[in-house]
């Protein structure tokens, strides 16, 4: 079993970065994919950012590609969100998942993940 803890979330203005991390109970091995997903009021929850086990595969969503990154460091049990240029329409709850095996990513990805954190709240005032 894979306990995941999501910490870096805030209120912050348009324009502004946040780093989300989150931390596993142990030690992530390298056949364990991470993805980071949203869920807003009313909406959905949607993907985010996705990353391979070793880290050497990265996919975005179309609406943070070029202003967030994913990262992991597995010798500290840890993926990181960067994101940078916040937008409003980014404000949300954040989640961090993981699953074994290979990367799943696209809408229908969150049901591929057997694991996930509490969620972090980021909002983004303008």
């Amino acid at each position: 079993q894979v306990q995941l803890v999501e910490s870096g979330g805030g209120l912050v203005q348009a324009g502004d970065s946040l780093r989300l991390s989150c931390v596993a109970s142990r030690g992530t091995a390298s056949n364990y994919a991470m993805g980071w997903f949203r869920q807003a009021p009313g909406k959905e929850r949607e993907f985010v950012a996705a990353i391979s086990g070793r880290g050497t595969l990265k996919y975005y969503s179309d609406s943070v590609k070029g202003r967030f990154t994913i990262s992991r460091d597995n010798a500290k049990n840890t993926v990181y969100l960067q994101m940078n240029t916040l937008k409003s329409g980014d404000t949300a709850v954040y989640y961090c998942a993981a699953k074994a095996g290979g990367v799943t990513t696209g809408v229908s990805a969150a049901s591929k993940y057997n694991y996930w954190g509490q969620g972090t709240q980021v909002t983004v005032s303008s």
